[in-house]
Order: structure tokens, then sequence, then C-alpha cells
């Protein structure tokens, strides 16, 4: 079983713990969004789409505090064998605010936060810190 959601968040992640500027991998839209969401968020510096057609891929630019990598941990949460829903009212904090939800919901990729003040529960995909 792949997880491709998963597989961008290591690759983001072991990037940024090899002192890398970018990380590639497979172009999904569902990836674009998630990468739209970091980079509102400020775990990753730039997002791009790159190629054409069957070729496309999503180039990610790591950011750094300093000379340490800006995502510390990823915890996914919903993963394809067990998905794993909230209610607006369940969405709580992640490490009292330093960290981030991402959720899918009916409105799109957003935060906890957003999903909370929106009053709109989702698929919980993954906290990151």
């Amino acid at each position: 079983m792949h997880d491709p959601i998963a597989d961008m968040l290591i690759r983001i992640k072991n990037a940024g713990n090899a002192g890398k500027d970018l990380a590639e991998m497979p172009f999904s839209n569902m990836k674009e969004s998630i990468a739209k969401v970091l980079f509102v968020e400020g775990y990753i510096a730039s997002y791009a789409k790159k190629g054409k057609k069957v070729q496309k891929t999503l180039e990610v630019g790591i950011a750094y505090e300093g000379k340490k990598p800006r995502v510390a941990d990823v915890l996914r949460m919903s993963k394809p064998s067990r998905r794993f829903y909230l209610k607006a009212d369940e969405i709580k904090q992640v490490k009292n605010g330093y960290g981030l939800m991402v959720i899918s919901t009916p409105k799109g990729i957003m935060t906890g936060d957003e999903a909370r003040k929106g009053q709109v529960g989702g698929e919980a995909l993954f906290k990151i810190w």
C-alpha cells in the first residue's frame, strides 16, 4: 500500500534534515493544496509545479530557522488503511499552538485552526511541527 501524502511529508522532512534547498516529488492537486497550506503557515519556503502532462513534479523549497529545518517532525493521522475524521469541535491544538494540523474538509485543505473557526470537520491528514 502506497501513501503519497506520507511520502511527500517525509521527503520534505528528510530534505530539511539533509540540509537541502529543494525536495522534489510526483505532482498531484492534493499535494499542491497541502503545499499551499504549508507555505502560508511558513513550514516550507516555496512550491512550484514543474514539467508537463505525465512528467509533472512538485518542487518544494525547504524553510529553515537559522540552520534548523522548519519541519521538525510529522505525524500522519489518516492513512489509506484507516481514515481518521474529526468534527469541528474535536479539533485540538498541536504542541500547544506550536504545531499545525492539516485537515481535508468539504471547503478544501486547511489548517485545524481555520477548520475550527469555520465550523467544519473533515479528514485529519497529518500533524506537523
